[in-house]
């Protein structure tokens, strides 16, 4: 018979965890899981080095098309 009321305690601290967490604190999270504050420079230079190691690959790709846009080999 107790269920009823463990069950509103549940639904009380789930509606606490929801609406009532921004007292996060980003930065000191950010250092405990080692993230750096660095800018996307260095995932901007990893794209270009992929698409320029990879262009080759899409031009043979694109070359096998036929006149209706499919590439040969797929019906």
């Amino acid at each position: 018979m107790g269920r009823g009321r463990a069950k509103a305690k549940q639904v009380k601290v789930a509606r606490q965890l929801k609406y009532n967490s921004g007292g996060t604190d980003l930065d000191r999270l950010r250092d405990e899981l080692g993230v750096g504050d660095s800018s996307n420079d260095d995932a901007d230079d990893l794209n270009d080095e992929l698409a320029d190691r990879y262009a080759d690959y899409a031009d043979d790709y694109g070359s096998g098309d036929d006149d209706d846009g499919r590439p040969s080999g797929r019906r």
